[in-house]
């Protein structure tokens, strides 16, 4: 089922009831009646004129519930806004195509009055080693570090209470209606977070994540004595030390700048072992058949793999826009954890044509031992044959720097292990929510990013690996962005999961598809198992586009951007 998700809520949803205009659509949104079903079939019947079950791609719809926007002001607190809630029920009842219900509630602003309120208590927002975020931006909006460390919080409370109060309104409504709603995702992005938000998710120092609240460092060293049992069996993985686990303290200091009171107390980007070799190359096939260009990495002179250069670089697009290609990126993924310290020699080439090499470039780099001995150059064999660097290739190495260093602590996957079921702990938490109301049949699934796609994210900031793998009840549910689409690497990962049933709940190309060719990516997600895909959809009444901020991903037949218009042509072409 495609189930664009409607911009209802700002252009109808949250009218006021005093609201003294008289055109139609605010008519339809307000009075005792008053719902967003009118907006909602205006907009999709020019997708599809109604829906069809049979339909090779029917055309439902995601209603969006963004449950902070569900309070209103009542003196000094905060209550239930029952005349939103019936608007979106009433939604549910007057449109007849079946719904996925989006309940979220994320660190992006709703917008809602609710949210300065709660972000004044720190005890709501995610810590770094330094204290509680601050608030971001994302594209100008505010981004709310909300915490999930602990479900003892405000914003916690406020969230089940909104969900609690809808879900017992929608449980009104006649079984026929109920049964509309085929499926409902959790809360949307929940990851853990950093400074910097709309800059920050790359690999450049200062290393701050989160959480370093009292609750989870508490919740970490439980987690350890869980794991591991007696103190003694975590001090012989580790090589540590340690008199108890109240003894041992989240790594939350650079060795290279900060002094440590012990080896255990480094983190960086790279300590859990792993050093990403990235960067990007124009290299187009040079005839139709051809298979992407492969990079190849060699330390030591040691074949260590190839990664093919197919990932979504919007950076170089936008600096470079007349490669018209985003797909220039590429990354591997280094393990260093049982590598000998000293001077690695690492050298970079490009296969364009089979079984020719030709030199990107070469990075000297030094793993690190705990007592950060001089590094000493490992022994060095052969090169395969190639073709020297050749200044006129566009192509450039970003990671890793000339001359940098690396140093694995072994307590840092633990670290990101145990942040990662913090994650899963809270979707859990509210899954439970949803699970005792007349809804409990209806498939849950998570609304969760794959960090790992970009090739310029650091995906151990954001700890959501378990979230993706393994969610028990719920089912995965992923935005895919660019090459993540379309293109190889998310069906091989998905194929590594337990998952066989999954919703894509954002879903944009980054450029201009045929219909056949979307007809095909279509074809490819049915296959493995999507239920729904959505994508943003700016609403129309009448025919013409409502007022409003459009979103900067709407696929829209105004928006020039990412080939979103094209993209919508190609969608009225799949009927």
């Amino acid at each position: 089922m495609l189930a664009p998700m409607v911009g209802v809520i700002d252009t109808c949803i949250l009218r006021p009831e005093a609201d003294t205009t008289t055109d139609s659509l605010a008519q339809h949104c307000t009075g005792p009646q008053g719902s967003a079903a009118a907006l909602v079939e205006s907009t999709l019947s020019q997708l599809q004129p109604s829906y069809h079950h049979h339909a090779p791609f029917p055309v439902g719809y995601t209603l969006p519930v963004p449950l902070l926007q569900l309070f209103r002001a009542q003196g000094a607190d905060w209550a239930i806004d029952t005349e939103r809630i019936k608007r979106l029920v009433r939604t549910v009842r007057d449109t007849e195509r079946p719904l996925i219900l989006y309940l979220f509630s994320t660190h992006f602003s709703a917008r809602a009055p609710i949210e300065e309120a709660l972000a004044r208590n720190t005890a709501n927002l995610a810590q770094t080693r330094d204290g509680p975020l601050p608030i971001s931006t994302y594209y100008g909006d505010p981004v709310y570090p909300w915490t999930f460390a602990t479900t003892q919080t405000d914003i916690s409370a406020k969230r089940v209470q909104a969900t609690q109060a809808l879900l017992d309104e929608l449980c009104t409504l006649p079984a026929h209606d109920i049964s509309k709603v085929r499926g409902i995702t959790l809360l949307g992005e929940l990851h853990h977070l950093f400074p910097d938000f709309e800059g920050g998710m790359g690999f450049n120092p200062p290393y701050r994540v989160t959480d370093y609240s009292p609750a989870s460092v508490a919740g970490f060293q439980k987690y350890l004595a869980t794991q591991f049992g007696k103190i003694g069996q975590l001090n012989r993985v580790l090589g540590s030390q340690f008199s108890s686990f109240m003894d041992v303290s989240p790594p939350s200091r650079d060795i290279r700048t900060e002094s440590l009171q012990n080896y255990f107390e480094h983190i960086d980007s790279h300590a859990h072992g792993s050093m990403p070799i990235a960067g990007w190359a124009f290299a187009p096939p040079k005839d139709a058949a051809s298979h992407p260009a492969w990079i190849h990495v060699y330390r030591n002179g040691i074949f260590v793999g190839k990664t093919a250069v197919n990932k979504g670089r919007q950076d170089v697009l936008l600096a470079k826009p007349e490669f018209g290609d985003a797909n220039t990126g590429w990354r591997l993924d280094m393990d260093f954890k049982q590598l000998p310290a000293g001077l690695h020699k690492i050298d970079i080439f490009l296969e364009r044509t089979p079984g020719q090499l030709v030199a990107l470039g070469t990075r000297r780099v030094a793993i690190m031992d705990r007592e950060q001995k001089t590094p000493v150059l490992q022994p060095q064999h052969p090169l395969p044959k190639h073709a020297p660097a050749d200044g006129t290739l566009p192509a450039y190495v970003d990671m890793p720097a000339d001359q940098s260093s690396y140093y694995y602590n072994p307590l840092v996957p633990l670290w990101h292990a145990f942040r990662g079921q913090q994650v899963l702990a809270y979707l859990r938490f509210f899954d439970t929510v949803v699970g005792q109301s007349c809804l409990a049949k209806a498939p849950r699934y998570t609304h969760q990013i794959i960090p790992f796609a970009n090739p310029s994210w650091d995906a151990q900031k954001f700890a959501i690996d378990a979230s993706l793998r393994n969610t028990n009840s719920i089912r995965l549910g992923v935005s895919l962005y660019g090459d993540a689409t379309y293109g190889p690497d998310f069906p091989a990962w998905y194929g590594t999961t337990a998952h066989r049933r999954y919703g894509i709940t954002e879903f944009h190309p980054l450029k201009a598809l045929s219909a056949p060719e979307l007809r095909k990516v279509l074809d490819q997600h049915a296959r493995q198992g999507a239920d729904f895909l959505s994508f943003f959809l700016e609403p129309y009444w009448q025919g013409n586009a409502v007022a409003r901020d459009h979103n900067l991903f709407s696929l829209d037949p105004q928006n020039a951007k990412f080939g979103s218009s094209d993209l919508y042509k190609a969608l009225q072409r799949l009927r």
